[in-house]
Order: C-alpha cells, then sequence, then structure tokens
C-alpha cells in the first residue's frame, strides 16, 4: 500500500519473541492463494498464534489484547527468518503495520518490507529492550520514528536512537514511490540516455 513516510508517532504493539520467522508472520497454507490484497493476508497476520485450532481468538497473545495498537510493531531480534516469501510484508502492510523495530532483521525480510512500504527499524539490543519495556509498563507509550533523520524516539523516556536506511530507499518511501514509479519518474533522462548510446 504506497504511502508517503516522513514521522511516524504511535502507540506499540511488543513482540518480544526472537527468531520470529515468515511461516509464522504468515503460514505456509496461504501462499497458494492467488490474490495480491493485502487485507486478506493482513487477517491472517500471525494467523496460527492469534488464533486457537476451532478458530477462535486466542487472548494470550498480543495482537487479541485490547491494551495494545497502533501501527508499529516492536519485536525481537532476528525478525523475519526463514523462506523469501513476499507474501510476509503483505501481512504486516495488511494488517496496518508502518513499521517494524528489532535489533535484526532477516536480509531479504528487510528489503520485502521497504519494497512493500513497511518500514523496517533496527536499534541497538538495549534501546530495543527499553522499548519493549516500556510498551509493557505503559501500553499507552508513543514512539515517533522521523524517517527523514532516521531517529526513533522512545516518548516515555525521551531516549533516541539512529536507524540505518539506503538513500534510494529514504528517498522513495518519503515521496511515496515504488521502484516502477521512480523508474517513471525518470523517464525522460532514461529515454535521452538511451538516445545518445544507441
Amino acid at each position: 500500500m504506497k504511502q508517503k513516510f516522513n514521522i511516524i508517532e504511535s502507540t506499540c504493539v511488543p513482540l518480544p519473541l526472537e527468531n520470529v520467522d515468515t511461516d509464522q508472520i504468515i503460514p505456509a497454507r496461504y501462499l497458494k492463494e492467488t490474490t495480491r490484497e493485502e487485507k486478506f493476508f493482513g487477517a491472517h497476520l500471525f494467523q496460527d498464534w492469534r488464533f486457537k485450532a476451532d478458530g477462535q481468538p486466542n487472548p494470550a497473545f498480543v495482537l487479541n489484547d485490547p491494551r495494545y495498537s497502533g501501527c508499529i510493531l516492536v519485536a525481537g531480534r532476528n525478525f523475519g527468518n526463514g523462506s523469501s516469501r513476499e507474501h510476509a510484508a503483505w501481512a504486516l502492510a495488511g494488517y496496518g503495520f508502518k513499521v517494524v523495530i528489532s535489533s535484526f532483521f532477516a536480509d531479504i525480510h528487510r528489503q520485502n518490507e521497504l519494497n512493500n512500504f513497511v518500514l523496517p527499524v533496527t536499534v541497538d539490543p538495549a534501546f530495543l529492550q527499553e522499548l519493549l519495556d516500556s510498551i509493557t509498563a505503559d501500553p499507552g507509550t508513543r514512539v515517533r520514528v522521523d524517517v527523514g533523520n532516521q531517529t526513533v524516539t522512545n516518548l516515555a523516556t525521551g531516549r533516541t536512537a539512529t536507524f540505518p536506511l539506503d538513500a534510494y530507499k529514504k528517498y522513495c518511501l518519503m515521496n511515496g514511490l515504488d521502484d516502477i514509479d521512480y523508474l517513471l519518474a525518470h523517464k525522460k533522462e532514461i529515454e535521452a540516455y538511451e538516445i545518445q548510446h544507441r
């Protein structure tokens, strides 16, 4: 879902689990679906954790806890490892997450998030733990992510951390462009280059 990223401020959903793989994010049985509709995949985000075998919501899982909401997911280390399925990023976007914060992302999943307008924010383990502690202590804790300055701030403590972001992807996110949009925006320059180099 294309959107422009600048400053995102929100309450958060804590998921303090390490090594959350893409099969847990979106189970493999949903990969055979022919739809590309993010909302379909969002409805099945963390399906096997969110719902019991009988289809009823699992009250022990954080997405079913009414205390927690917002467009920022704060997850444990090594988020998105496992298979390279892009559906995992579709599910996060379809559920409504704009930002995922972790201390480490699997490379392919990180790129899939960026390509689907979900911002992966990598912070050091100590800052991640502080965020999780703040959110657990007060579900109303707000976090501000400033894409332009590449900073994330825990508004409960006032502490700020920086995060890495490729300059090209930063430009695309801040302008609401996917890779095709970016190329089309430079169509004249590309055509001029092609004419010069025939």
